[in-house]
């Protein structure tokens, strides 16, 4: 190869004819490129790359340089994961490079939309914008508009949204409505499976139906069920309206986490309807805010049915409900019925309303309450009923009314064991005993259900800095949007300091990830994951069982996915655990349906009495070991046996 070099070097660099000192500098650069280049084929023909596939991958894109890193950093010549290596970066060498130089030179963000569709990331992008329109519209499969003045000072007609955003998994579907059927008479909007299996849904509704006469807002099914942090957010919703009435059916039903934001919802109106049956119901957890609903109203009815009924954790504040209305209903009808713990704050409730009717049915018939706080409940208010009917205690009273209110049946009802351990799917932990061959036991749902997202190469991800300021610069994040949260999140997250016998570090690249793995285990390692998802929420069988390391207690790497714009995974390693594999089988005809890896944990001592763990299975911190499955897309390395 030397004298390949040598004799490649004198054939460029011999002149036929004298030339100027200048002329052959530049000709020496002008083929060291293909020195270079020649040098590089040269050590990848070497290399051992391992299968054919790895063999025919273009040396120059970030999986190639991902294969060659990890044939250095790991001895063993295991195959490689292929779930692992699909989220390689997708990025050409030249992609790389470009994005690379922008990354370091701080202009990224004028390639934003090109850089995120190249790379497959996770970011918010805005979307045309549709005016007014004239006549009815009816939208099926629609998501990411924004909508002005539609249906401004419509006379009567239907605007229908059928499937609006549904399945949104990939990219944050953003939706913005801005007075949106603004001052139209006898107007009818009807949403049918509004952001409804959504991840990270974005929806706004601004002066929605301000000074509507009569009409109707349908929302049926509305992000239900949905995934991760969704911002729903209603401004201004139907104030000084008149005899209108706006229903909210399924409202954020079996969803997973988000915010719910009503502001100045109904306030102003006149005779309105506002109804929400489900809201909640089944959410694991839910923050919600009401704020001036129904302010200075005249004859509202409001009615929340089922309210974060069967919920995780459901926290709700009303600020300003119900003050100055003049003979309203604002009533809840099993409110927050079986949930799980949980906390509300009403401030000024019903303040200085007239002739209001307040009911609570079956408030707070809860698992495992915290407080509820009620400043200025019905202060001032006259000729006003306030009534509680079956509300629990551990809940603080201030400065409410003293004339006018009621309390039926103020009780502490008790709950057993068995309903707290519904908040926790079946199936998500369980003891070590199970793992043994025959026992049947239900597979909780361990689909991924974060947004697909790719690596970044390390060549980009050294470039951009992991703070909240960095990212939210480079991609583009507005303050206060949901995609903020979900960095300051998941940065706050990798910057906590480790629990005790944790050893943590959250990477952005395969390479990374190698590197923590490779320092705590040695280079001798392998990773590991259950193989599909068959037999998620069902019964599985469990087949042969093999422990890693023999069964006894071993080092192991486990790596979650944080919600990021990149895939960004948590990565740690924590004391006395035991790793399993085991074929999982269908129930009935035994053949087999998965391919399963378990981790027990056999110190919880440092965990919290509230952690699911023990809801679900009982016991408290240090007294049992928890198993669980690791779930698709995630994973865990231990040493290679």
């Amino acid at each position: 190869m030397r004298l390949k070099l040598t004799i490649y070097i004198q054939s460029k660099l011999k002149p036929n004819r004298p030339a100027p000192l200048m002329n052959m500098r530049k000709q020496l650069m002008r083929h060291m490129s293909h020195i270079l280049l020649l040098l590089l084929v040269s050590s990848l023909s070497v290399s051992n790359v391992g299968s054919t596939a790895e063999k025919n991958e273009n040396p120059f894109t970030p999986k190639a340089f991902l294969i060659r890193y990890w044939d250095n950093k790991i001895t063993n010549k295991l195959p490689k994961p292929q779930f692992l290596l699909s989220k390689a970066s997708p990025l050409s060498a030249v992609e790389t490079a470009t994005f690379a130089k922008l990354a370091a030179d701080n202009t990224l963000l004028t390639q934003l939309s090109r850089f995120c569709s190249s790379a497959h990331l996770l970011c918010s992008e805005t979307s045309p914008l549709l005016a007014k329109h004239k006549g009815d519209s009816k939208f099926a499969v629609y998501n990411n508009k924004n909508f002005t003045n539609y249906g401004t000072s419509r006379l009567g007609g239907l605007d229908s949204f059928k499937n609006y955003s549904d399945n949104q998994r990939v990219n944050i579907p953003i939706n913005d409505f801005r007075q949106y059927s603004k001052t139209s008479t006898n107007h009818k909007d009807d949403f049918s499976s509004y952001g409804s299996f959504g991840n990270l849904v974005l929806e706004s509704f601004h002066s929605y139906a301000d000074g509507a006469i009569a009409g109707a807002s349908t929302f049926d099914n509305y992000a239900h069920p949905t995934n991760g942090d969704d911002n729903l957010v209603f401004t201004s919703y139907s104030d000084d309206a008149t005899r209108r009435t706006q229903s909210f059916t399924s409202y954020t039903e079996d969803g997973n986490g988000g915010e719910q934001s009503f502001a100045g919802y109904g306030k102003h109106g006149n005779d309105a309807e506002n109804s929400f049956q489900g809201y909640g119901t089944s959410a694991n957890p839910t923050i919600t805010g009401f704020s001036s609903y129904g302010e200075d109203g005249v004859k509202a009815n409001d009615t929340f049915k089922n309210y974060a009924n069967s919920g995780n954790n459901p926290t709700n504040t009303f600020e300003n409900y119900g003050n100055g209305v003049n003979g309203a209903i604002d009533r809840f009808d099993t409110y927050r019925s079986d949930a799980n713990a949980g906390s509300d704050s009403f401030q000024n409730y019903g303040k200085g309303s007239n002739g209001a009717d307040v009911d609570f049915t079956g408030y707070d018939k809860s698992v495992n309450s915290n407080s509820d706080k009620f400043t200025g409940y019905g202060k001032g208010a006259e000729k006003q009923r306030l009534g509680f009917s079956g509300y629990r205690v551990n809940s603080t009273f201030a400065e409410y009314a003293k004339e006018g209110v009621t309390f039926a049946s103020y009780k502490n009802d008790s709950f057993s064991g068995t309903t707290v351990k519904k908040w926790i799917e079946e199936g998500k932990f369980f003891r070590e005993s199970m793992l043994k061959e025959g026992t049947v036991m239900v597979m909780p749902d361990i689909k991924d259900k974060m947004p697909q997202r790719s690596f970044l190469p390390r060549a980009v991800l050294s470039k951009i800095p992991f703070t909240v300021y960095g990212v939210n610069r480079v991609f583009n994040v507005g303050a206060g949007s949901s995609l903020e949260k979900i960095v300051k999140e998941s940065v706050s997250e990798c910057e906590r300091a480790p629990s005790q016998g944790e050893t943590k570090r959250c990477v952005g690249s395969i390479e990374d990830m190698v590197d923590f793995a490779t320092r705590v285990l040695g280079p001798n390692i392998v990773v590991r994951t259950t193989a599909n998802v068959n037999g998620s929420k069902s019964n599985v069988m469990v087949g042969s069982v093999r422990g890693i390391n023999g069964g006894r207690i071993t080092e192991s790497v486990s790596c979650h996915q944080s919600l990021f714009p990149y895939l960004l995974y948590y990565c740690h390693s924590v004391p006395k655990v035991r790793v399993y594999e085991a074929d999982l089988l269908d129930p009935n005809s035994k053949a087999k349906i998965n391919h399963g890896v378990a981790i027990c944990h056999l110190d919880t001592s440092a965990w919290s009495p509230s952690h699911g763990a023990f809801l679900a299975l009982g016991s408290g911190p240090g007294r049992i070991e928890v198993c669980h499955w690791i779930f698709e897309n995630d994973m865990t390395w231990t040493v290679a046996d």
